[in-house]
């Protein structure tokens, strides 16, 4: 047991979820989940699943061990990956230009996103898998748009500030010129590493419910994994820029439509092609979208 866990990073999480602890001795994987009473194949499992990618799943896999797994996951990211992650986003985000309502409104994608692992993790809870099976793919896309509002439109100082041509000699009195980085720059930096973490443990989570869990429950074929593509954002229309406006501005689908005399339909095809052409899904990250390319004017937002 100590060989995989001082070899393999994802070993760590996964020993944690079937409550197993370190000071593991010299003791073997067998010897390990025997002393926690955890099934041993069903262990085994899960770690050739997400370490070595290979599903092996054993003729005797044990159901109550998996929904242990599952539920310790659960918990983990609820009661501390999730709100350590917003700690760590506000102590970042936070001390951005006063006047720019940006680290706000990607604060509030955040707790968008929150809100739907929530309910994805309660439906899960009640036992409601098939109905809610296709909400990974929203929940990991919310959570990728996340760290493409801050790469794309975080206001950064560096951006703002023109950089010199030149910097003076260096001469024998001076110390030698570097690169400096704020310390919220580094806080930046380790949020999105956080948040890539995330997603990927997500990810591997959702996966494990899909080609392992409910397989076990329902003897279904594995489901094909999902494909998680980049977008290149894609220019508006002038009519799509004007249904984005009135979005911003908080106005219903029919209030759009009688604003621009077009019909309801009409407002909702828009909708979906500018949620599609930015990969853009919630209002405060296209409210983010406005205000950096000058859609809207900031003061007007509420």
């Amino acid at each position: 047991m100590c060989d995989l866990i001082s070899h393999e990073e994802d070993a760590i999480q996964i020993i944690s979820r079937f409550g197993l602890e370190m000071g593991v001795g010299e003791l073997t994987i067998e010897q390990v989940c025997e002393a926690y009473h955890v099934h041993t194949p069903t262990f085994l499992a899960i770690v050739n699943y997400k370490v070595f990618h290979k599903r092996v799943i054993p003729d005797d896999i044990d159901i109550p061990t998996l929904q242990r797994y599952l539920s310790n996951a659960h918990s983990y990211f609820l009661e501390f990956r999730l709100p350590r992650l917003r700690r760590a986003l506000i102590e970042a985000l936070i001390p951005a230009d006063p006047t720019t309502k940006i680290p706000g409104l990607i604060l509030r994608c955040y707790d968008e996103f929150v809100e739907e692992i929530r309910t994805h993790i309660a439906h899960e809870n009640e036992g409601l898998f098939d109905e809610h099976e296709h909400d990974d793919q929203r929940i990991t896309d919310k959570l990728t748009e996340i760290k493409n509002l801050i790469i794309k439109y975080y206001p950064g100082a560096n951006l703002q500030s023109p950089i010199p041509n030149h910097q003076p000699p260096i001469t024998n009195h001076q110390p030698p010129i570097t690169s400096h980085q704020s310390p919220i720059t580094y806080l930046l930096i380790s949020v999105m590493s956080d948040l890539w973490h995330t997603e990927q443990d997500f990810a591997d989570h959702c996966a494990i419910e899909d080609d392992i869990f409910r397989p076990a429950l329902t003897q279904e074929k594995p489901h094909t994994h999902r494909r998680y593509l980049l977008h290149e954002t894609e220019e508006l229309s002038e009519r799509e820029q004007d249904v984005l406006v009135q979005v911003v501005q908080g106005l219903s689908n029919k209030e759009i439509a009688d604003v621009l005399c077009i019909s309801i339909h009409t407002v909702i095809s828009h909708r979906k092609n500018i949620a599609r052409k930015l990969n853009i899904h919630s209002t405060a990250g296209l409210t983010i979208y406005a205000i950096v390319n000058k859609l809207v004017d900031i003061n007007t937002l509420e």
